[in-house]
């Protein structure tokens, strides 16, 4: 098998990895559970709204952000229970900056939403 193909496999193998993780994290976390239907009904009333191309751009990119935020959240604290099962302040402490990352990026998605929608409604 020359390189060519190997590096074709070794991609296929990645997306396969990736969707897996994906399905792991819409299935069974409870936080992107919550953030997927909040994006569904942002999107649904992102419709109703009649969002210009450029606020679905930043609606999605908000969108994006967030859950790609509480994924890395969502890992790093699986990490950190495997690595530390038993409580530990300084574990504690990671866990909390990483919820703080997720955090970060909510705030940053509601203030993209209020400009977005506060125009709209009034």
């Amino acid at each position: 098998m020359n390189a060519e193909s190997n590096f074709i496999l070794n991609r296929i193998k990645a997306v396969k990895y990736a969707a897996k993780g994906f399905w792991i994290l819409i299935t069974s976390e409870k936080s992107i559970i919550v953030q997927v239907i909040i994006a569904i009904i942002m999107t649904i009333f992102g419709f109703i709204m009649h969002l210009s191309a450029t606020e679905w751009m930043f609606q999605f990119f908000a969108i994006g952000l967030i859950l790609v935020a509480e994924s890395l959240n969502t890992a790093i604290e699986k990490m950190a229970d495997f690595i530390h099962p038993e409580h530990h302040k300084k574990i504690g402490t990671i866990k909390d900056i990483s919820a703080g990352a997720a955090f970060f990026a909510a705030i940053f998605a509601v203030i993209i939403g209020f400009i977005i929608y506060i125009p709209k409604l009034f």
